[in-house]
């Protein structure tokens, strides 16, 4: 169940997404979606604590028209149950840049073209305090 939808945004290749929230004690995992609509992602980032045989990994992945792309997965993982945490997107034609908290990124292509979001859609284990766009 979608904790916060999104719709209608117009971010632009360059421009950055902040997502910023509290992660409880026991937090299993959350998930933050960006791109046309649930079927049409430009980036799926599902950072897990301990849920679907994963134990502290961050699981990305693309999907378009419905079909998913290829995975990558992320090792560092610098999220904390009972902590605050910010996670930031910024886009263009070709990739997306991932910074986690710590200043650590990765990047991944935009491997459907996407040129903007339209969507953001965020849940699971995470009180959302804020999303900005810069």
């Amino acid at each position: 169940m979608p904790g916060i939808i999104c719709t209608s945004l117009q971010v632009a290749p360059g421009q950055r997404i902040s997502v910023k929230g509290d992660i409880p004690p026991g937090a299993k995992s959350f998930v933050i979606n960006l791109g046309k609509n649930k079927d049409d992602l430009l980036i799926h980032f599902n950072a897990r604590f301990d849920i679907h045989g994963d134990v502290r990994t961050i699981v990305c992945n693309s999907k378009n028209k419905g079909q998913w792309g290829k995975e990558h997965r992320e090792t560092n993982f610098p999220f904390q149950e009972g902590s605050s945490a910010e996670v930031l997107f910024s886009h263009d034609k070709s990739e997306v840049t991932v910074t986690l908290p710590g200043h650590h990124q990765f990047k991944l292509p935009n491997a459907a073209g996407f040129e903007g979001i339209e969507y953001i859609c965020l849940e699971g284990d995470i009180a959302f305090k804020g999303i900005s766009l810069a």
